[in-house]
């Protein structure tokens, strides 16, 4: 108990499945946590269920309301240790039938809502440092399997994943370069069992390379995201920074 005591994460898509456990096991862990999402409703009940977890509704599209909703938590906790860009959606379509409007969406709300979350957690994490101080904040941005192997059925999706792993080597070398104490990882979950994976089984087409994986595979639970994320935000990983790492159960293999 107390990997991450007296850190404050700030976890966006918390309303549910990989967010939602994220915020769970960061708290009992000893963390101050607050949950966004556009899920207004779902992500009160989640907030309610965590003792002294704060929920903020967020749009991570929206510049302004970034800068909002971090000085609220900067505010409400006294700082900020760790972000979780988790928030995604994925919508399914192939490279000829997907419609650009929906390529769009996707790409805003996972890749420009990562470069969003880090442009305005920064100047609020961790302190200019010299000579070989251990660092204090950590950023996880959360990628996908999906970025690694080709699924015919969301090439939006796989490429804004692909676009958070190689954002995220750029933002840790922008952070060592300018002295800031704080690493910046991703990770590359396969299939969970969450809202999304259920939807992307319930619409891949029967036969799609996507579903084989899963059944060869298996699903993972939410908590064992949690686990590789609370060792991401603690100082256990101290030296891990402008990575990724994927938990997928051996998917990616061959």
């Amino acid at each position: 108990m107390g990997r991450v005591e007296g850190k404050v994460a700030l976890i966006t898509g918390g309303a549910s499945g990989l967010g939602a456990a994220d915020a769970r096991l960061l708290a009992a862990e000893g963390a101050k946590v607050a949950i966004t999402d556009v899920q207004g409703d779902r992500g009160r009940e989640v907030a309610a269920s965590i003792p002294g977890v704060l929920f903020l509704e967020h749009d991570v599209r929206d510049e302004a309301q970034w800068r909002d909703v971090v000085a609220k938590v900067v505010a409400h906790f006294g700082g900020l240790d760790v972000l979780v860009n988790n928030a995604g959606l994925v919508r399914f379509a192939n490279v000829e039938n997907c419609e650009l409007e929906s390529f769009r969406l996707q790409m805003q709300v996972m890749v420009e809502g990562c470069f969003l979350g880090c442009k305005s957690a920064l100047p609020h994490m961790g302190s200019r440092r010299s000579g070989g101080a251990t660092t204090r904040g950590s950023i996880i941005n959360v990628a996908s399997v999906a970025a690694l192997k080709g699924i015919s059925a969301i090439p939006a999706y796989s490429a804004a994943k692909a676009g958070i792993i190689a954002l995220t080597r750029s933002v840790a070398v922008h952070c060592q370069e300018q002295a800031l104490a704080v690493r910046v990882n991703a990770i590359a979950p396969g299939a969970h069992e969450t809202p999304m994976t259920q939807q992307a089984l319930a619409e891949l087409p029967g036969g799609d390379a996507g579903l084989d994986q899963v059944e060869a595979h298996g699903q993972g639970k939410p908590e064992d995201v949690a686990n590789l994320v609370l060792f991401l935000a603690s100082e256990e990983s101290r030296q891990i920074t402008g990575t990724h790492i994927v938990i997928d159960n051996g998917e990616t293999i061959s």
